[in-house]
């Protein structure tokens, strides 16, 4: 079983001797991997839908300084030997095509292959707008394809492409990843993200309170498990190649006990509830669990972390 938590990005912890700090203290404690989200510009005003609020707003603070995603990722890597660094997730269609599969091989190269590749197709149409992307509306097609961009650049000793987006030929690729393939998981909870997990994804990787498509309790969890195993036989995929990781955005105790529908709602209560959580996902398939450890300064965040491994990590291990 790997676990994670999240490292800073936005906000008062992203200083780089905090950062550092956090990421060394994660490798320390014994986490698996630290997590790096992905905003490149926030836009003063969004009509479009959060997919993870009720409200569809997305969350204060969005204006706090913040660092760009691969960077980020890179620096982490530099200032720790043996975690790993999982973007969660990279908005595929931000970055052009090349450029990104030139930056995650560099980043897994240095890192002698501690990158997993967490990826989604994008929700904020304003974000896209400004950064200059292809159309929001072909954001699907789009990362399908950057993503047969990079698997191709990655592999192939002459590398060529005669996509919709992206053409090249007679081009060279070196270095390669250290890892072949980079693990790709694939974040989001709807039709289309559950698809194009079983299609080419190494793992599937929601988070369980998005509102629309909600996967936090056990049974829808595991109602969500069984569409994805016949997604991905469909696609012509064993089931079983298609691994199972989860997010969960809060700490223990961040939510008083809760159910739904009468049954118990995930990662919600204190530490014992999260125990019995994991253990009973991790009964369904679940490898890979990382939690958002964040507290209101960084001394309150690196008690979070010891505190998480007293009591959690070293209960389901």
């Amino acid at each position: 079983m790997q676990i994670g938590c999240s490292a800073p990005t936005s906000g008062p912890l992203i200083a780089p001797d905090s950062l550092v700090r956090i990421a060394t203290e994660a490798e320390a404690l014994g986490f698996d991997y630290v997590t790096v989200s992905d905003h490149v510009i926030i836009p003063t005003s969004i009509a479009s839908r959060y997919p993870y609020s009720e409200s569809g707003e997305f969350p204060s603070g969005a204006a706090a300084p913040r660092l760009e995603q691969l960077t980020t990722a890179a620096f982490i890597a530099a200032a720790t030997s043996k975690l790993r660094i999982v973007t969660s997730v990279m908005v595929v269609p931000h970055r052009p095509a090349v450029l990104t599969a030139k930056i995650l091989a560099t980043i897994d190269y240095l890192s002698k292959g501690r990158l997993t590749l967490g990826i989604g197709a994008g929700w904020c149409e304003e974000e896209f707008v400004a950064i200059g992307t292809p159309p929001f509306a072909e954001r699907g097609a789009v990362t399908d394809e950057w993503m047969a961009v990079c698997k191709e650049l990655w592999t192939a000793d002459h590398p060529k492409f005669d996509g919709k987006y992206v053409k090249f030929s007679d081009v060279l690729f070196p270095p390669k990843p250290v890892q072949q393939p980079i693990p790709i998981w694939i974040g989001g909870e709807s039709g289309p993200a559950m698809r194009r997990t079983a299609a080419y994804g190494d793992a599937w990787y929601p988070i369980g309170t998005n509102p629309q498509f909600p996967m936090d309790t056990l049974t829808r969890y595991k109602a969500g498990v069984a569409k994805l195993r016949g997604m991905a036989e469909k696609a012509g995929r064993p089931a079983a190649a298609v691994g199972l990781a989860y997010r969960v955005s809060s700490n223990p105790e961040a939510q008083p006990k809760g159910t739904v529908n009468g049954e118990r709602k995930l990662f919600t209560g204190a530490a014992a509830d999260f125990v019995g959580d994991i253990k009973a996902l991790s009964e369904v398939g679940v490898t890979a669990f990382d939690f958002g450890l964040f507290g209101a300064s960084l001394s309150a965040t690196l008690d979070n972390m010891k505190r998480f491994r007293d009591d959690i990590m070293t209960k389901v291990r």
